[in-house]
């Protein structure tokens, strides 16, 4: 699945920590067992024959028998054992990794498998549904998806510690109009929630500097390069001490991140007992 999903012999045995002859070598086997050509060389990119989509759609249906066998199993045995898949975009690791820890401390038979991306990815991720639970902070309208409020995820204005306005209170969105403003790219979650904020309140935005993660906006910002939006929760896991909160008028800009699954999609017992967690402990 991996070999056809990107096209690639050694992207794949990358993403499965592989040497790439060893699934090289599966290939040939399984389609020697199956005398059927699976792969076609186009440049340098792989693709499926009509023989290959045949295995693959085969060998999904076979994936999700053995996933609703080890669900029937789960039920049976409680939660002491199964699954758990979630995939998050990248604002969400601050989040979390230190919630399915603690879940997994709880009920150590359950093996996670823990995905990070960007809203691109993630949404690729849900379309093809291989994960159990998806957390965005803007559900994608365009799919049909059952979406429900996970927590609250405020946007903050951030500066270095020695920040001029750093021990000002109630300072003027315009106070800030020198500074250069790093955001994330288009596209990404937070960059989508802060210009529509913008927008509806009427604010100049000055021209933004596009940086591609948390960490390089961070470290920017630490640099003096400018000032950034960010969450809050990103805040207090990035170089704590380092960066403060601007007390900036109209500020946080309101957000939430949701759990996300395609429409009818049956929750596995993990799924919804890690969600009844996260539900309990962001609550207390």
């Amino acid at each position: 699945m991996e070999v056809a999903e990107r096209g690639s012999v050694t992207e794949a045995a990358r993403a499965l920590h592989l040497a790439q002859p060893t699934v090289s070598t599966q290939i040939s086997r399984l389609a020697d067992a199956l005398q059927s050509q699976l792969f076609e060389k186009i440049g340098k990119k792989l693709f499926l024959t009509d023989a290959g989509e045949e295995v693959l759609a085969a060998t999904r249906q076979l994936f999700e028998v053995m996933s609703s066998l080890e669900m029937r199993l789960a039920q049976r045995a409680g939660l002491s054992i199964g699954q758990l898949r979630i995939s998050a975009v990248t604002t969400a690791k601050y989040l979390i990794p230190d919630l399915l820890g603690r879940f997994c401390q709880a009920f150590p038979q359950i093996e996670p498998e823990f995905q990070i991306g960007n809203r691109a990815e993630i949404i690729e991720r849900l379309k093809r549904n291989l994960d159990d639970l998806y957390v965005f902070s803007h559900p994608p309208e365009q799919l049909e998806i059952d979406a429900h409020l996970m927590t609250e995820n405020p946007l903050v204005v951030i500066a270095k510690r020695d920040h001029v306005l750093g021990q000002k209170d109630n300072i003027k969105w315009n106070e800030l109009a020198h500074e250069r403003l790093l955001m994330r790219e288009q596209g990404s979650g937070t960059r989508y929630a802060i210009e529509r904020f913008f927008e509806k309140q009427k604010l100049v935005m000055q021209r933004p500097v596009t940086i591609a993660s948390n960490e390089a906006i961070k470290e920017s910002v630490v640099a003096g390069l400018g000032i950034s939006i960010l969450s809050r929760y990103a805040l207090k896991h990035m170089a704590p001490g380092n960066l403060v909160e601007l007390p900036v008028q109209g500020f946080p800009i309101p957000n939430s991140w949701y759990w996300v699954t395609p429409k009818g999609k049956q929750a596995s017992p993990a799924a919804s007992a890690f969600q009844e967690f996260v539900t309990g402990d962001v609550s207390s």
